[in-house]
């Protein structure tokens, strides 16, 4: 039987709505099967039998992978995976793999982005032009804020949180961080703690991973350790913000403006933030160029790919690098 033959025969379950892109290749590559959503309760008898591998948006819990016993590995699309119980696949000898690298630098690109424009106010004085307001009224009003002289701190330097810290560079911005711990190799100011970073900036960028050890980090103390003239802005995920403690900050001043890519309920945004003035929103847009989620689409398959031929995954998530391919 030839490499194709053998992956033509590989059962891969995609529950819900996938990347177009990514299910025309599980197609042509190996034995789809669909299903509604990542639900035990619609786990048919086949599906226990046959399926080896999930390729999926992710939100694959500790149930649904019990519920297939001759599953291999998760293929997650996106560099978060928080919602995947990579715990408990590493306890059941499930591989899990992401698609990181590929979006760095879409990410990193949005960030800078939604910074100026939280900063600058440039959505709010496009309006003005297109409602005719500056035939009307005349000049749009000069922004309170600007990026001149900010200091900045980035909370999660990882690949992306690296790549904002160059671009800041660039601007002759000074860059601080808070980790875990220290990176090797960076020369940025590292903070133990995020109050102490939160104290030491004026702008905070997080780009920090969802779970229980970043839930609602940044909570009211940080906020008021920002300052008044401080901005805050996410692109990492709506958990780790305490999102009625930010509301209430942007109203009674002591932050000055937020921008927001990603949030704790989505699609669902709190009334707050949509109506506070001094706000930048996005739906969760970080990644969301044709050519960056093509990218992702592909290294999703490729982990497939690899792991059914070679027995080995491109990118594993670290909660699971030491899982070892079954027979």
């Amino acid at each position: 039987m030839t490499k194709a033959e053998q992956l033509q025969s590989v059962a891969v379950l995609v529950p819900g709505h996938f990347n177009d892109h990514a299910v025309e290749r599980i197609d042509r590559t190996f034995d789809r099967v669909r299903i509604e959503r990542a639900d035990p309760a619609l786990v048919t008898h086949e599906m226990r039998q046959n399926v080896r591998a999930i390729a999926s948006f992710a939100g694959i819990d500790a149930a649904m992978m019990d519920a297939l016993p001759n599953l291999e590995l998760i293929a997650s699309f996106g560099v978060g995976y928080d919602s995947v119980d990579v715990g408990h696949a590493a306890t059941k000898n499930i591989m899990v793999t992401n698609t990181p690298d590929v979006l760095t630098d879409e990410v990193a690109d949005t960030a800078i982005g939604l910074l100026i424009n939280t900063i600058r106010d440039l959505p709010r004085a496009e309006n003005w032009l297109r409602d005719g307001s500056w035939a009307r009224k005349g000049n749009y009003p000069l922004s309170r804020l600007t990026l001149r002289g900010r200091r900045v701190g980035i909370f999660g330097m990882g690949r992306i949180g690296q790549a904002i810290a160059r671009r800041l560079q660039a601007f002759g911005l000074p860059v601080a961080y808070h980790n875990r711990r220290p990176v090797d190799g960076l020369d940025y100011q590292y903070h133990q703690t995020l109050k102490g970073l939160a104290e030491a900036v004026d702008t905070l960028i997080s780009v920090a991973p969802g779970g229980a050890s970043t839930e609602k980090a940044v909570n009211a103390e940080i906020l008021a350790a920002l300052g008044a003239n401080g901005v805050f802005v996410n692109i990492g995920r709506g958990s780790t913000v305490d999102e009625a403690a930010l509301a209430a900050a942007l109203g009674d001043g002591t932050i000055a403006a937020a921008g927001l890519d990603v949030f704790a309920d989505e699609p669902n945004v709190p009334k707050a933030l949509l109506d506070a003035p001094n706000t930048s929103l996005l739906p969760h847009v970080g990644s969301a160029s044709e050519h960056t989620r093509r990218a992702m689409a592909d290294l999703c398959v490729d982990n497939l790919v690899s792991w059914f031929t070679e027995r080995r995954p491109l990118t594993p998530v670290p909660e699971t690098a030491n899982v070892k391919a079954r027979g």
